[in-house]
Protein backbone atom coordinates (compact mmCIF):
# COMPACT_ATOMS: atom_id res chain seq x y z
CA UNK A 1 0.00 0.00 0.00
CA UNK A 2 1.54 3.25 -1.05
CA UNK A 3 1.26 6.31 1.08
CA UNK A 4 -0.57 8.78 -0.94
CA UNK A 5 -3.30 7.11 -1.66
CA UNK A 6 -2.78 6.24 0.04
CA UNK A 7 -2.16 7.03 3.48
CA UNK A 8 -3.21 10.60 3.48
CA UNK A 9 -4.61 11.76 6.80
CA UNK A 10 -6.40 15.10 7.16
CA UNK A 11 -6.80 17.35 10.20
CA UNK A 12 -9.94 19.43 10.41
CA UNK A 13 -11.44 18.76 13.81
CA UNK A 14 -8.24 18.16 15.77
CA UNK A 15 -8.05 21.51 17.52
CA UNK A 16 -11.72 22.45 17.62
CA UNK A 17 -12.06 20.97 21.11
CA UNK A 18 -12.52 23.32 24.01
CA UNK A 19 -9.68 21.42 25.67
CA UNK A 20 -7.34 23.76 23.81
CA UNK A 21 -6.95 26.95 25.78
CA UNK A 22 -6.83 30.34 24.14
CA UNK A 23 -3.46 31.01 25.73
CA UNK A 24 -1.59 28.50 23.58
CA UNK A 25 -0.95 30.40 20.36
CA UNK A 26 2.07 28.32 19.40
CA UNK A 27 -0.03 25.16 19.12
CA UNK A 28 -2.70 27.05 17.22
CA UNK A 29 0.02 28.35 14.90
CA UNK A 30 1.30 24.81 14.41
CA UNK A 31 -2.19 23.69 13.49
CA UNK A 32 -2.54 26.54 11.01
CA UNK A 33 0.80 25.66 9.39
CA UNK A 34 -0.34 22.05 9.15
CA UNK A 35 -3.58 23.00 7.40
CA UNK A 36 -1.58 25.14 4.97
CA UNK A 37 0.59 22.15 4.07
CA UNK A 38 3.73 23.73 5.57
CA UNK A 39 4.72 20.55 7.35
CA UNK A 40 8.39 21.25 8.24
CA UNK A 41 7.39 24.58 9.79
CA UNK A 42 4.47 22.93 11.58
CA UNK A 43 6.82 20.31 13.01
CA UNK A 44 9.21 22.99 14.30
CA UNK A 45 6.31 24.83 15.92
CA UNK A 46 4.79 21.78 17.59
CA UNK A 47 8.21 20.64 18.83
CA UNK A 48 8.74 24.05 20.41
CA UNK A 49 5.38 23.74 22.14
CA UNK A 50 6.14 20.21 23.33
CA UNK A 51 9.44 21.36 24.81
CA UNK A 52 7.37 23.25 27.38
CA UNK A 53 4.41 20.82 27.46
CA UNK A 54 5.89 17.36 26.79
CA UNK A 55 2.80 15.38 27.82
CA UNK A 56 0.13 17.51 26.11
CA UNK A 57 -2.04 15.06 24.13
CA UNK A 58 -3.30 17.48 21.45
CA UNK A 59 0.22 18.58 20.55
CA UNK A 60 1.53 15.02 20.41
CA UNK A 61 -1.40 13.95 18.25
CA UNK A 62 -0.74 16.85 15.88
CA UNK A 63 2.94 15.88 15.75
CA UNK A 64 1.94 12.37 14.67
CA UNK A 65 -0.14 13.80 11.84
CA UNK A 66 2.67 16.10 10.70
CA UNK A 67 5.19 13.24 10.72
CA UNK A 68 2.79 11.17 8.64
CA UNK A 69 2.55 13.91 6.02
CA UNK A 70 6.36 14.15 6.00
CA UNK A 71 6.46 10.41 5.27
CA UNK A 72 8.31 9.76 8.53
CA UNK A 73 6.10 6.79 9.19
CA UNK A 74 8.15 5.04 11.86
CA UNK A 75 8.41 8.29 13.83
CA UNK A 76 4.65 8.79 13.51
CA UNK A 77 4.04 5.22 14.71
CA UNK A 78 6.18 5.90 17.78
CA UNK A 79 4.24 9.08 18.57
CA UNK A 80 0.84 7.38 18.31
CA UNK A 81 2.09 4.32 20.21
CA UNK A 82 3.29 6.53 23.07
CA UNK A 83 -0.10 8.25 23.10
CA UNK A 84 -1.89 4.91 23.46
CA UNK A 85 0.32 4.12 26.45
CA UNK A 86 -0.15 7.49 28.16
CA UNK A 87 -3.83 7.93 27.21
CA UNK A 88 -5.21 4.39 26.74
CA UNK A 89 -8.78 5.70 26.98
CA UNK A 90 -8.47 7.63 23.68
CA UNK A 91 -9.50 5.70 20.53
CA UNK A 92 -8.03 8.11 17.96
CA UNK A 93 -4.33 7.21 18.39
CA UNK A 94 -5.21 3.51 18.04
CA UNK A 95 -7.12 4.28 14.86
CA UNK A 96 -4.25 6.19 13.31
CA UNK A 97 -1.81 3.45 14.27
CA UNK A 98 -4.05 1.07 12.33
CA UNK A 99 -3.95 3.41 9.33
CA UNK A 100 -0.16 3.43 9.35
CA UNK A 101 0.14 -0.32 9.87
CA UNK A 102 -2.30 -0.98 7.03
CA UNK A 103 -0.27 1.29 4.76
CA UNK A 104 2.68 -1.04 5.38
CA UNK A 105 0.64 -4.18 4.81
CA UNK A 106 0.76 -5.13 8.50
CA UNK A 107 -2.91 -6.01 8.68
CA UNK A 108 -2.70 -8.09 11.87
CA UNK A 109 -1.27 -5.11 13.74
CA UNK A 110 -3.85 -2.83 12.13
CA UNK A 111 -6.64 -5.15 13.25
CA UNK A 112 -5.31 -5.29 16.80
CA UNK A 113 -5.09 -1.50 17.00
CA UNK A 114 -8.65 -1.07 15.77
CA UNK A 115 -9.93 -3.65 18.23
CA UNK A 116 -8.26 -1.65 21.01
CA UNK A 117 -9.92 1.53 19.72
CA UNK A 118 -13.32 -0.17 19.84
CA UNK A 119 -12.60 -1.58 23.29
CA UNK A 120 -11.89 1.92 24.64
CA UNK A 121 -14.83 3.49 22.80
CA UNK A 122 -17.41 0.87 21.67
CA UNK A 123 -19.47 3.44 19.73
CA UNK A 124 -16.48 4.74 17.73
CA UNK A 125 -17.90 4.33 14.22
CA UNK A 126 -14.67 5.15 12.38
CA UNK A 127 -12.85 2.22 13.97
CA UNK A 128 -15.71 -0.17 13.23
CA UNK A 129 -15.70 0.94 9.59
CA UNK A 130 -11.94 0.59 9.28
CA UNK A 131 -11.96 -2.82 10.93
CA UNK A 132 -14.37 -4.03 8.26
CA UNK A 133 -11.92 -2.84 5.62
CA UNK A 134 -9.06 -4.70 7.28
CA UNK A 135 -11.03 -7.95 7.47
CA UNK A 136 -11.93 -7.62 3.79
CA UNK A 137 -8.30 -7.04 2.82
CA UNK A 138 -7.19 -10.05 4.85
CA UNK A 139 -9.89 -12.11 3.15
CA UNK A 140 -8.59 -10.93 -0.22
CA UNK A 141 -5.12 -12.17 0.68
CA UNK A 142 -6.59 -15.55 1.68
CA UNK A 143 -8.40 -15.81 -1.65
CA UNK A 144 -5.16 -14.91 -3.44
CA UNK A 145 -3.46 -17.80 -1.70
CA UNK A 146 -6.36 -20.11 -2.56
CA UNK A 147 -6.07 -19.17 -6.22
CA UNK A 148 -2.34 -19.87 -6.19
CA UNK A 149 -3.07 -23.36 -4.86
CA UNK A 150 -6.08 -23.99 -7.09
CA UNK A 151 -6.22 -21.81 -10.19
CA UNK A 152 -9.52 -23.41 -11.24
CA UNK A 153 -11.34 -22.26 -8.12
CA UNK A 154 -14.03 -20.06 -9.71
CA UNK A 155 -15.72 -19.41 -6.37
CA UNK A 156 -12.55 -17.89 -4.96
CA UNK A 157 -12.03 -15.89 -8.16
CA UNK A 158 -15.49 -14.33 -7.88
CA UNK A 159 -15.12 -13.48 -4.19
CA UNK A 160 -11.64 -12.08 -4.77
CA UNK A 161 -12.87 -9.81 -7.54
CA UNK A 162 -15.72 -8.51 -5.40
CA UNK A 163 -13.36 -7.64 -2.58
CA UNK A 164 -10.81 -5.98 -4.84
CA UNK A 165 -13.57 -3.90 -6.38
CA UNK A 166 -14.13 -2.36 -2.95
CA UNK A 167 -10.57 -1.20 -2.42
CA UNK A 168 -7.82 -0.51 -4.84
CA UNK A 169 -5.03 -1.23 -4.24
CA UNK A 170 -5.45 -1.52 -0.46
CA UNK A 171 -8.06 -0.50 2.10
CA UNK A 172 -8.40 3.24 2.49
CA UNK A 173 -9.38 3.83 6.07
CA UNK A 174 -10.86 6.85 7.75
CA UNK A 175 -8.34 8.62 9.94
CA UNK A 176 -9.01 10.46 13.16
CA UNK A 177 -8.85 13.82 11.43
CA UNK A 178 -11.56 15.71 9.69
CA UNK A 179 -10.58 17.73 6.58
CA UNK A 180 -10.78 15.59 3.46
CA UNK A 181 -7.59 14.98 1.54
CA UNK A 182 -8.25 11.60 -0.02
CA UNK A 183 -11.88 11.04 0.68
CA UNK A 184 -11.24 11.30 4.37
CA UNK A 185 -14.14 10.43 6.58
CA UNK A 186 -15.25 13.09 9.04
CA UNK A 187 -13.25 12.64 12.21
CA UNK A 188 -13.85 12.67 15.90
CA UNK A 189 -11.70 15.39 17.54
CA UNK A 190 -9.12 14.21 20.01
CA UNK A 191 -10.31 15.09 23.51
CA UNK A 192 -9.28 14.05 26.98
CA UNK A 193 -12.84 13.00 27.86
CA UNK A 194 -14.85 10.38 25.93
CA UNK A 195 -17.28 12.12 23.59
CA UNK A 196 -19.98 10.79 21.27
CA UNK A 197 -18.59 10.20 17.76
CA UNK A 198 -19.44 12.69 15.06
CA UNK A 199 -21.65 11.39 12.20
CA UNK A 200 -19.70 9.26 9.77
CA UNK A 201 -20.27 9.42 6.01
CA UNK A 202 -21.21 6.38 3.95
CA UNK A 203 -18.56 3.70 3.54
CA UNK A 204 -18.03 4.64 -0.08
CA UNK A 205 -16.88 8.16 0.90
CA UNK A 206 -13.77 7.24 2.86
CA UNK A 207 -9.92 7.08 2.49
CA UNK A 208 -6.70 6.15 4.70
CA UNK A 209 -7.18 8.10 6.47
CA UNK A 210 -7.72 5.60 4.53
CA UNK A 211 -8.11 3.76 0.80
CA UNK A 212 -10.98 2.82 -1.80
CA UNK A 213 -9.59 4.53 -4.80
CA UNK A 214 -11.65 4.30 -7.89
CA UNK A 215 -8.46 4.16 -9.94
CA UNK A 216 -9.42 1.07 -11.94
CA UNK A 217 -6.36 -1.12 -11.43
CA UNK A 218 -8.19 -4.11 -9.96
CA UNK A 219 -10.99 -6.33 -11.15
CA UNK A 220 -14.63 -5.36 -10.87
CA UNK A 221 -15.84 -8.83 -11.70
CA UNK A 222 -19.16 -9.84 -10.20
CA UNK A 223 -20.09 -12.60 -12.62
CA UNK A 224 -18.16 -15.60 -13.89
CA UNK A 225 -18.31 -14.27 -17.44
CA UNK A 226 -18.17 -10.44 -17.30
CA UNK A 227 -16.62 -9.85 -20.71
CA UNK A 228 -19.89 -10.10 -22.64
CA UNK A 229 -21.64 -7.80 -20.17
CA UNK A 230 -18.78 -5.33 -20.38
CA UNK A 231 -19.01 -5.28 -24.16
CA UNK A 232 -22.75 -4.57 -23.97
CA UNK A 233 -22.18 -1.71 -21.54
CA UNK A 234 -19.38 -0.25 -23.62
CA UNK A 235 -21.37 -0.52 -26.84
CA UNK A 236 -24.38 1.22 -25.34
CA UNK A 237 -22.26 3.96 -23.83
CA UNK A 238 -20.00 4.69 -26.78
CA UNK A 239 -22.37 3.96 -29.68
CA UNK A 240 -23.06 7.60 -30.47
CA UNK A 241 -19.53 8.85 -29.90
CA UNK A 242 -17.46 9.83 -32.90
CA UNK A 243 -13.76 8.94 -33.16
CA UNK A 244 -11.54 11.32 -31.23
CA UNK A 245 -9.36 13.69 -33.19
CA UNK A 246 -5.60 13.32 -32.73
CA UNK A 247 -4.45 15.41 -29.79
CA UNK A 248 -2.05 18.19 -30.76
CA UNK A 249 0.67 18.35 -28.11
CA UNK A 250 3.34 20.99 -27.41
CA UNK A 251 6.95 20.16 -28.26
CA UNK A 252 8.03 20.64 -24.66
CA UNK A 253 7.70 17.19 -22.99
CA UNK A 254 6.50 18.60 -19.66
CA UNK A 255 3.80 20.73 -21.26
CA UNK A 256 2.85 17.84 -23.53
CA UNK A 257 2.53 15.52 -20.54
CA UNK A 258 0.22 17.90 -18.70
CA UNK A 259 -2.02 18.47 -21.73
CA UNK A 260 -2.19 14.75 -22.46
CA UNK A 261 -3.12 13.83 -18.90
CA UNK A 262 -5.82 16.47 -18.75
CA UNK A 263 -7.27 15.02 -21.96
CA UNK A 264 -7.03 11.55 -20.40
CA UNK A 265 -8.96 12.79 -17.35
CA UNK A 266 -11.53 14.44 -19.63
CA UNK A 267 -12.10 11.17 -21.52
CA UNK A 268 -12.54 9.41 -18.19
CA UNK A 269 -15.01 12.08 -17.04
CA UNK A 270 -16.97 11.66 -20.28
CA UNK A 271 -17.02 7.88 -19.70
CA UNK A 272 -15.59 7.48 -23.19
CA UNK A 273 -13.83 4.14 -22.79
CA UNK A 274 -12.33 4.06 -26.29
CA UNK A 275 -10.79 7.51 -25.90
CA UNK A 276 -9.64 6.70 -22.37
CA UNK A 277 -7.89 3.48 -23.41
CA UNK A 278 -6.26 5.17 -26.40
CA UNK A 279 -3.93 7.01 -24.01
CA UNK A 280 -2.28 3.73 -22.96
CA UNK A 281 0.64 2.20 -24.84
CA UNK A 282 0.49 -1.31 -26.25
CA UNK A 283 3.39 -2.14 -23.93
CA UNK A 284 1.63 -0.68 -20.87
CA UNK A 285 2.84 -2.41 -17.71
CA UNK A 286 -0.31 -4.25 -16.63
CA UNK A 287 -0.57 -4.73 -12.84
CA UNK A 288 -0.77 -8.27 -11.55
CA UNK A 289 -0.78 -11.24 -13.89
CA UNK A 290 -3.53 -10.15 -16.24
CA UNK A 291 -3.13 -9.93 -19.98
CA UNK A 292 -3.44 -6.49 -21.52
CA UNK A 293 -6.77 -7.52 -23.06
CA UNK A 294 -8.16 -8.56 -19.67
CA UNK A 295 -6.91 -5.35 -18.10
CA UNK A 296 -8.45 -3.23 -20.87
CA UNK A 297 -11.81 -4.98 -20.51
CA UNK A 298 -11.84 -4.37 -16.77
CA UNK A 299 -10.98 -0.72 -17.29
CA UNK A 300 -13.72 -0.38 -19.87
CA UNK A 301 -16.27 -1.59 -17.33
CA UNK A 302 -14.95 0.70 -14.61
CA UNK A 303 -15.09 3.73 -16.92
CA UNK A 304 -18.57 3.08 -18.29
CA UNK A 305 -20.38 1.57 -15.30
CA UNK A 306 -21.02 4.73 -13.15
CA UNK A 307 -23.87 7.03 -14.09
CA UNK A 308 -21.49 9.97 -13.97
CA UNK A 309 -17.78 10.53 -13.37
CA UNK A 310 -15.83 13.68 -12.64
CA UNK A 311 -12.02 13.55 -12.64
CA UNK A 312 -9.88 16.61 -11.91
CA UNK A 313 -6.08 16.83 -11.75
CA UNK A 314 -3.97 19.28 -9.75
CA UNK A 315 -0.40 19.81 -8.59
CA UNK A 316 0.98 18.23 -11.76
CA UNK A 317 4.75 17.78 -11.63
CA UNK A 318 6.73 16.30 -14.54
CA UNK A 319 10.36 15.17 -14.79
CA UNK A 320 12.03 14.23 -18.06
CA UNK A 321 14.53 11.37 -17.99
CA UNK A 322 15.79 10.26 -21.37
CA UNK A 323 12.85 9.23 -23.52
CA UNK A 324 10.43 9.11 -20.62
CA UNK A 325 8.43 11.65 -18.64
CA UNK A 326 7.57 10.81 -15.04
CA UNK A 327 4.48 12.68 -13.85
CA UNK A 328 3.10 13.01 -10.31
CA UNK A 329 -0.23 14.68 -9.61
CA UNK A 330 -3.22 14.83 -7.29
CA UNK A 331 -6.35 13.20 -8.67
CA UNK A 332 -9.85 14.07 -7.47
CA UNK A 333 -12.43 11.46 -8.46
CA UNK A 334 -16.18 11.61 -8.01
CA UNK A 335 -18.97 9.34 -9.24
CA UNK A 336 -22.38 8.16 -8.08
CA UNK A 337 -20.53 5.29 -6.35
CA UNK A 338 -17.82 7.08 -4.41
CA UNK A 339 -15.64 10.14 -4.06
CA UNK A 340 -11.94 10.32 -3.24
CA UNK A 341 -8.57 11.94 -3.78
CA UNK A 342 -5.22 10.29 -4.33
CA UNK A 343 -1.69 10.89 -5.55
CA UNK A 344 -0.94 9.24 -8.89
CA UNK A 345 2.35 8.51 -10.64
CA UNK A 346 2.34 7.94 -14.38
CA UNK A 347 5.18 7.19 -16.80
CA UNK A 348 4.92 8.42 -20.39
CA UNK A 349 6.95 7.40 -23.45
CA UNK A 350 7.07 8.91 -26.93
CA UNK A 351 5.57 6.41 -29.37
CA UNK A 352 4.46 7.02 -32.94
CA UNK A 353 4.84 10.76 -32.66
CA UNK A 354 2.81 11.10 -29.47
CA UNK A 355 3.11 10.32 -25.78
CA UNK A 356 1.58 7.17 -24.31
CA UNK A 357 1.08 5.92 -20.75
CA UNK A 358 3.38 2.96 -20.09
CA UNK A 359 2.97 2.67 -16.32
CA UNK A 360 0.46 3.89 -13.75
CA UNK A 361 0.67 3.73 -9.96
Amino acid sequence: MTLTRILVLSLGALLCSTALAAGTPSLQDANQLFKQGRYPAALDQVNAYLAAHPKEAQARFLKGLVLTELNRIQDAIRVFTDLTEDYPELPEPYNNLAVLYAAQGQYDKARNSLEMAIRTHPSYATAHENLGDIYAKMASQSYDKALQLDKGNLSAQTKLSLIKDLFNPAPQMASSKGKSKTTAAKAVPLTTEPTPPMPEPAVRDKTVAAAAEVNPTTAAQTETAPAAKANDIAAATNKAKSPAKPLALPADPKLAAEKLLRAWADAWSRRDADAYLSFYADNFKVPGKKSRAEWAEERRVRVTRPEYIKVELSKISAKVKGKQVFVTFRQQYESNFLKNQSTKRITLEKQGGTWKITEER
